[in-house]
């Protein structure tokens, strides 16, 4: 029985030897990896030489890549959050989580997904090779060119391959923008906008993170979230210098305006909102003060009218597509401003502002419309539909 006893204790030594071998290696073997560890604090130390303008400690992380393109942007957080690493030997590929702030402007952090090339250098400790979007994320101003900025009043406006000169005049139209929506829409929001300018239409498909098809032939697009909640970061207002810059003076300012209105309206817009309510009410308030009249700004539902094909309802969604039909899209446009332009001309513009927050305070779409006109208009969505084709019939027939 002792013989036994003993051998048996010599088995649970053994045992216990072999699972502190699988655990840490009993005392022999590689320690464990710690690059995850280490990679984030690379990420770190990288995100505090951006924020403290520091090229030698930037430089010191790795390679330059866009270090000085952002010289002149005026960064008020900057860090990187690991979410992935995959290593093969001496060199790892890494996903990360970049939050950055525009000082001033973003109340809450840009998130936006980066890829990294690593490498370990001849001491051992990690290196970045480059620092690049995501798949499936945007660029950012930066990845395309150094950034010059311009600070208007109430706008900053930040470009590349843009002379300053162009983007004074863009800023001297935001700031003409701002104060304009206020007046129509209020001042419980900002009051003050992010101008992009990048140097091509293809460019600005790659801050939209989309085929350059989608946005040929429209002057702008303004990002954000819908309802977004007064903490969000800051709307951006991305131009298409080729469709943007041949506009005239008026076009230029109507389509800033309407960019702006989006960027106040925004937490009040929801999935209840109808594009033709929120694109409409945009021109709506880019049309005032231009003396613009329903014939000159509606050439599309003017002809249609004009040749007995009035739309029989409002505008869907589907019609503001960028499906390459110019016509249509014009078309949805002009219908939705018409409706706007009826409210406000005979309910009055802050009905017309109740109406757009009446429908955005719903979560679904369905019955929104509906129940915003009878609360705020005391009419059915059957009798609207009716007034604004009469409606059209009398301004542009």
């Amino acid at each position: 029985m002792a013989g036994r006893r003993r051998v048996s204790g010599a088995r649970v030594v053994v045992a216990l030897c072999l699972l502190l071998v699988s655990l840490v290696g009993c005392g022999r073997g590689a320690a464990p990896d710690t690059a995850r560890d280490e990679v984030q604090r690379l990420l770190d130390r990288r995100a505090a030489a951006v924020v403290g303008r520091d090229e030698a400690a930037y430089l010191g992380t790795g390679a330059r890549d866009w270090f000085d393109h952002l010289r002149a942007v005026p960064i008020a957080d900057w860090s990187y959050r690991l979410t992935a690493l995959r290593r093969t030997g001496d060199t790892a590929r890494v996903d990360a989580e970049l939050s950055y702030r525009v000082q001033g402007y973003d109340r809450s952090p840009v998130r936006v997904g980066r890829t990294l090339s690593l490498v370990l250098d001849a001491e051992g400790a990690w290196y970045v090779r480059s620092d690049r979007p995501a798949k499936g994320s945007a660029e950012q101003l930066w990845d395309q060119g150094e950034v010059s900025v311009v600070r208007g009043a109430d706008s900053l406006v930040l470009g590349v391959g843009q002379s300053e000169t162009q983007l004074r005049a863009y800023a001297e139209l935001a700031d003409h923008a701002v104060p304009a929506v206020a007046q129509a829409w209020g001042t419980n929001w900002a009051r003050h906008v992010v101008v992009l300018v990048p140097r091509s239409l293809s460019d600005m498909a790659g801050l939209l993170g989309a085929p350059e098809s989608s946005y040929r032939g429209i002057a702008a697009v303004t990002t954000g979230e819908t309802g977004a909640p007064a903490g969000a970061p800051a709307d951006r207002i991305i131009l298409n210098p080729d469709a943007y810059g041949v506009l005239g003076g008026t076009g230029k300012q109507v389509v800033l305006t309407h960019e702006t209105t989006h960027v106040a309206t925004r937490a009040h817009t929801s999935a209840a909102t109808p594009l033709w309510l929120s694109e409409g009410y945009a021109d709506w308030v880019g049309y005032l003060g231009t003396g613009r009249s329903p014939s000159q700004a509606a050439p599309e539902l003017r002809d249609a009218v004009a040749e007995g094909r009035a739309p029989e309802g409002l505008p869907a969604d589907a019609d503001f597509g960028f499906s390459g039909d110019a016509a249509k899209l014009a078309q949805a446009y002009e219908g939705g401003w018409m409706a706007c332009r009826m409210i406000a001309d005979r309910w009055g513009e802050v009905r017309l502002a109740d109406l757009y927050r009446a429908v955005g305070a719903h979560e679904r779409r369905a019955g929104a419309v509906e129940g915003a006109l009878k609360d705020v208009l005391g009419i059915s969505l059957e009798e609207f539909t009716g007034q604004w084709r009469e409606y059209l019939r009398a301004q542009l027939g």
